[in-house]
C-alpha cells in the first residue's frame, strides 16, 4: 500500500470520513491509514454516538460496523437515512446474501466483508466519493419562512441573510440535519456545549427563544423550532 491516492489534486482530498466501529485496534488502524491517505477522520464506537458525530460535523462519507454494541448497524443507517445522503460503505464479519441484502435496503452504498484489505478499502472508498454531488447540488433546508444551506453554513430569512452566533448555528445545524425528530436536551447540551453541560437546560431555553426571535414569523407560537416539553426539541421543515 503506497500513499500517492492521497493530494489536492485526488477527489477526496481533505475528504471527511466517519468510521464505526467498536474494536479499538481496528479503528486505529483505519484512522491512521485514512489520515495518512488525506482523509480527515472522525470516529465512533457505538450507534448512538455515530449518530450524533454525524449530525454534529456532516461526514462525506461513513465506513460502518453492522455489529455494534448499541444498536444493529442497519438501524444507525435507517436513522442516517432520514437526513443525510453520504455513502456508506458497511464493514462486516456476516458473509450471509441476507445481511447484505439488509444493509443495502437500508441504505449502504457498498458493502466489504471482513478480513479485507486495505487497498481494497481505499479503492472502494474513492471509488464513493467519485459519486457525491458537487457544490451545485448542496444540501439547501427550505421552509415556508426561510432557508438553510448546510454547506455555505448561511441562513435566509425573505431572502435576506440572518446572523447567526456560532452557537445558535450549532444548535440550528443539528436540528435540521434531524428533520421532524426530537433531539433530546441532554444531546443538544453534549453535543454543543460538552457533556459536562447536560444539565443546563436553561442555556437551551434561552438560545432556542433567539433562534426564534431570528427566524420565526410568531415566535410566541412557532412552526418549525418546536419544544416537546421537558425531553427536547424538534425541527419541522
Amino acid at each position: 500500500m503506497t500513499a500517492n491516492h492521497a493530494g489536492a489534486g485526488s477527489p477526496h482530498a481533505k475528504a471527511r470520513v466517519l468510521v464505526v466501529d467498536d474494536d479499538p485496534h481496528l479503528l486505529k488502524a483505519l484512522r491512521i491509514t485514512l489520515a495518512a491517505h488525506g482523509y480527515v477522520v472522525d470516529s465512533a464506537v457505538d450507534g448512538g454516538s455515530a449518530l450524533a458525530a454525524a449530525s454534529h460535523h456532516a461526514p462525506d462519507l461513513l465506513v460502518l460496523d453492522l455489529g455494534l454494541p448499541d444498536m444493529d448497524g442497519t438501524e444507525v443507517l435507517r436513522n442516517l437515512r432520514r437526513w443525510s445522503a453520504a455513502p456508506v460503505l458497511v464493514l462486516s464479519a456476516r458473509h450471509g446474501s441476507p445481511d447484505k441484502v439488509g444493509a443495502l435496503d437500508a441504505g449502504a452504498d457498498d458493502y466489504i466483508t471482513k478480513p479485507f484489505g486495505l487497498d481494497e478499502l481505499l479503492a472502494r472508498l474513492r471509488a464513493l466519493l467519485r459519486r457525491v454531488p458537487g457544490p451545485e447540488s448542496r444540501p439547501v433546508v427550505s421552509t415556508a419562512g426561510f432557508t438553510v444551506d448546510l454547506v455555505a453554513r448561511q441562513v435566509l430569512r425573505a431572502g435576506q441573510p440572518v446572523r447567526l452566533t456560532p452557537t445558535e448555528w450549532n444548535i440550528l445545524e443539528i436540528l435540521v440535519r434531524n428533520p421532524s425528530r426530537l433531539v433530546s436536551q441532554q444531546q443538544l447540551l453534549s453535543d454543543v456545549w460538552g457533556p459536562s453541560y447536560r444539565k443546563e437546560v436553561n442555556y437551551l431555553r434561552v438560545y432556542m427563544a433567539q433562534l426564534r426571535r431570528k427566524l420565526e414569523d410568531d415566535p410566541g407560537k412557532p412552526r418549525h423550532l418546536l419544544t416537546e416539553a421537558g425531553a427536547g426539541y424538534r425541527f419541522v421543515p
